[in-house]
């Protein structure tokens, strides 16, 4: 396993771009440095990634699910069990576990409120180690939640796996205090490098989203 935090993929630096480079492509990204969006914390930002339309889009569904794939292999190899966070997360666990031939489960934000009431849909047995894939990473609550209800039904989960990462410091902070490894195929600086060189903003743009990268809660003050 990676011993790093974050971990993109070894063999080949160039996909961190062509992921970025796939999400913009569909529109999948939205940067708006002057007209910032407002998350559902509230917390004012000038990108917004909706990468529930990968699903729409064959060929980059492909290429995503491929350098996902290869990304769990690389940093998750002993896994044996992958977990797909709901909702946006379990399309791609779906296409990952059918490749490995590993089982699947997904994790709800919340425990369902008729029936058993589960956390956990499908079959997780004690001792087993996980992989949680998501869409993407922002302050990491989302696979912390789902980590520890996988916990609780007795898995080791392992690590994460996602998309993409907004690479804000809480992150960092939230999965080193959880002691949860994660890697992602793409990244923000990744995306303001590739936005740029498209010409979709302009160098003073990169400054300026940068900066929110650095002090989220300061932006739009």
């Amino acid at each position: 396993m990676n011993t790093n935090n974050t971990a993109n993929l070894q063999h080949d630096e160039t996909v961190k771009h062509k992921v970025a480079e796939a999400l913009l492509s569909i529109d999948a990204v939205s940067l708006s440095p002057n007209d910032p969006f407002t998350w559902a914390s509230g917390l004012k930002s000038p990108i917004y990634c909706d990468n529930r339309l990968i699903v729409s889009h064959p060929e980059v569904r492909k290429f995503i699910s491929k350098n996902l794939i290869k990304l769990i292999q690389e940093n998750f190899p002993e896994v044996e069990v992958i977990a797909g966070t709901a909702t946006a997360g379990i399309p791609h666990a779906s296409w990952v576990s059918a490749v490995l031939e590993k089982p699947m489960v997904y994790v709800r934000s919340s425990p369902k409120k008729h029936g058993r009431g589960n956390m956990i849909e499908g079959i997780i047995k004690p001792g087993q180690k996980v992989v949680i894939v998501e869409d993407l990473i922002s302050t990491g609550g989302s696979s912390l939640t789902c980590a520890d209800a996988l916990k609780e039904a007795g898995a080791e989960v392992i690590g994460v796996a996602a998309i993409f990462s907004y690479d804000l410091p809480i992150a960092a902070e939230n999965f080193g205090k959880a002691g949860l490894h994660y890697a992602t195929l793409s990244n923000y600086p990744a995306l303001l490098e590739t936005a740029l060189s498209k010409n979709i903003i302009s160098e003073e743009e990169r400054v300026a989203l940068t900066e929110w990268n650095k002090d989220p809660s300061s932006w739009g003050k």
